[in-house]
């Protein structure tokens, strides 16, 4: 049985104050006169001590002030019905009111049966109230969170954190055919990219995430300093060479090196994970500050949608982007192609020339052609010196101008792809230096 909603938040929340909440405005048997729906809600309030499947109040996660809404699965499986959709609407224009973030601690079975369409509306009613809301939303998946509300409250969160061993689908387990599959759990979600993280210190998590959700400013991220080689390539074929070095530092040093705290969400929301696009939000001199960072790889679709997401979540709550541009070149066979690899990149350059929020980006190794292209601000481009950006890697030069691969190196050069060329061809506003 999962955990009561007020244990869970007396474990996660200080001075928390429950919210004044209204019952049900039907009679005992609902909306619909379902026989036997009002003793089991009265058997239900017995057993968890509740009026409805939420309690929504207001406490301090971390430090952070935050509105917070607590499923119990005791109450009728934890499922949502009309006074339920109320609360947590309610919850949000509270949230918005007074600016705060909104963690959801959510243990459901989904929506209510018993009060048939109007309990399954109340999913439009919660997400119109959390799109509406422009703060932090941090969902945590208990168990189990199944249906319709992890369909909509749940996966529509801004980050998803999830207990290990916590049933979690959009079918329950009594309506899916395979009902041991580990694509129905919290671990399999993880892996598929729609859960960012696993819970292991559930207040220490929801503290860190709420704080820098909620830290961030209009000042364009600064430019990370350069951690290579500083001294120019003699010629653009040592440029390609000494940026494909596996010596040379790659996304993780400069993660490292730049924020004091950082955490990753993961995935592209579609069921796809690259391992190759790093993505989260960490805290640069005092502020947040969201990434998107390629490791030295060809990018998949599911890393350039990832990528979205972060720009889109960093815009919808005024965090500044940086993003560290490293890759040969997308991912180009066939699977990338079913995967809709163009699609994925055209998004990344639409959001990135949409973003409200200032882009700084810095490539670091391997600038490949447009699947380098998409991840870079259209006016905050930088480059370090044992970097290189080109239209296209020489090699692949050589290939479609039908020339003797012995001539690679001399396109290497004609392409000017160096960043002291690129620098005075006006592609970049600068290098970096320590």
């Amino acid at each position: 049985m999962a955990e009561g909603a007020r244990a869970v938040l007396a474990s996660v929340a200080g001075d928390f104050l429950e919210f004044e909440a209204e019952g049900s405005p039907y009679g005992p048997d609902g909306p619909l006169s379902w026989p036997g729906y009002g003793v089991a809600r009265k058997d239900a309030e017995a057993r968890s001590g509740l009026t409805e499947s939420v309690v929504c109040g207001q406490g301090t996660v971390g430090g952070v002030a935050a509105v917070l809404v607590a499923f119990d699965f005791r109450f009728l499986g934890g499922s949502v019905g009309s006074a339920t959709g109320a609360r947590i609407a309610d919850a949000f224009a509270r949230a918005r009111a007074g600016g705060l973030p909104v963690v959801s601690l959510i243990a459901t079975g989904g929506t209510r049966m018993q009060e048939g369409m109007l309990s399954l509306r109340q999913l439009q009613v919660i997400v119109g109230e959390a799109v509406r809301t422009p703060t932090p939303h941090v969902a945590v998946l208990r168990d189990p969170a199944t249906g319709g509300v992890w369909a909509s409250l749940g996966a529509g969160a801004d980050v998803v954190l999830a207990f290990r061993g916590a049933q979690v689908g959009f079918a329950g387990r009594r309506v899916r055919p395979a009902a041991d599959d580990p694509a129905y759990t919290a671990e399999g979600q993880h892996a598929a990219g729609n859960v960012d993280e696993l819970v292991t210190d559930l207040r220490a998590q929801l503290g860190a995430w709420l704080a820098l959700l909620s830290g961030g400013s209009a000042a364009p991220a600064p430019v990370p300093r350069a951690l290579g080689a500083l001294t120019p390539a003699p010629t653009g074929w040592a440029a390609v060479t000494r940026a494909r070095s596996a010596a040379r530092p790659r996304a993780v040093a400069y993660l490292d090196d730049y924020f004091a705290t950082r955490r990753s969400v993961r995935g592209d929301r579609a069921g796809g994970v690259d391992e190759g696009m790093l993505c989260g939000v960490g805290r640069h001199e005092g502020r947040s500050v969201a990434y998107a960072a390629q490791t030295g790889t060809a990018n998949t679709p599911a890393g350039y949608r990832a990528a979205s997401r972060l720009v889109r979540l960093a815009d919808r709550l005024g965090l500044p982007v940086l993003t560290l541009v490293d890759t040969p070149g997308a991912a180009a066979g066939p699977a990338a192609e079913r995967a809709g690899a163009a699609p994925a990149i055209a998004d990344l350059f639409a959001t990135i020339a949409t973003a409200r929020v200032p882009v700084t980006t810095l490539v670091i190794g391997e600038g490949g052609s447009g699947g380098a292209l998409a991840l870079c601000s259209p006016d905050r481009l930088w480059i370090a010196p044992d970097a290189y950006f080109s239209v296209i890697a020489p090699e692949l030069a050589a290939a479609i101008l039908k020339r003797d691969p012995a001539e690679v190196p001399e396109l290497a050069d004609r392409l000017k792809l160096r960043p002291e060329e690129l620098l005075e061809l006006g592609v970049v506003q600068g290098i970096a230096s320590r």
